[in-house]
């Protein structure tokens, strides 16, 4: 029982699950004196690149950062000394506290990296707060959970596909900062790898 409550955490682990609302949103949303990001979303695409592009690419520059700041915070079961927070919604950081408080109690952490390879699948630029729809295809083929008790690894169900599709949602907030919002993971459907 403990083996397969284990494994639960480190699936879930992997992804967040951020289910914010509209008036929830509001209150998550940075202030204009927030400290710039480390991967500019601005930067991310050449200033010869059509607005929808550039949007493209901010947006998959902050899921990506996110992304490396989640894996730091699962191999060591700590959010502290990440920089989640400058890429998630409130809700989405709150999860990933959950996940990581659970990870502590029972002992794991994770090792390797979960890869993933994303695309931006919508854009809505003419909304009020823009926003943008992605799917990955995530990667678990090195990734590991670590029971550090016990100092050894744990196992993936052996159902559990190497591959499989996750879909994300972002919006780009005051400033032209998006965040995630969420990520909500279809692991029992398969995906190239």
């Amino acid at each position: 029982m403990r083996w397969r409550a284990t494994v639960a955490v480190a699936a879930s682990l992997a992804f967040l699950g951020a289910c914010s609302s509209k008036s929830d949103e509001a209150s998550d949303k940075p202030s204009a004196t927030a400290a710039p990001s480390t991967a500019s979303p601005s930067s991310a695409a050449p200033a010869s690149a059509s607005p929808e592009d550039a949007a493209k690419a901010a947006v998959l520059a902050s899921y990506n950062a996110m992304w490396v700041e989640q894996m730091k915070a699962y191999h060591k079961a700590d959010a502290s000394g990440t920089d989640l927070e400058k890429y998630a919604t409130l809700d989405a950081l709150g999860k990933v506290r959950i996940d990581l408080a659970r990870m502590k109690e029972r002992g794991t952490v994770i090792r390797g990296d979960m890869g993933h390879q994303v695309t931006v699948t919508k854009l809505d630029l003419s909304a009020k707060t823009p926003t943008a729809a992605m799917t990955d295809c995530v990667d678990l083929s090195h990734w590991q959970t670590w029971d550090t008790k016990a100092n050894k690894p744990i196992p993936l169900p052996s159902a559990q596909p190497m591959h499989y599709l996750a879909q994300v949602k972002a919006e780009r907030w005051d400033g032209g900062k998006w965040m995630i919002t969420d990520f909500t993971t279809k692991g029992s459907e398969p995906c190239g790898g």
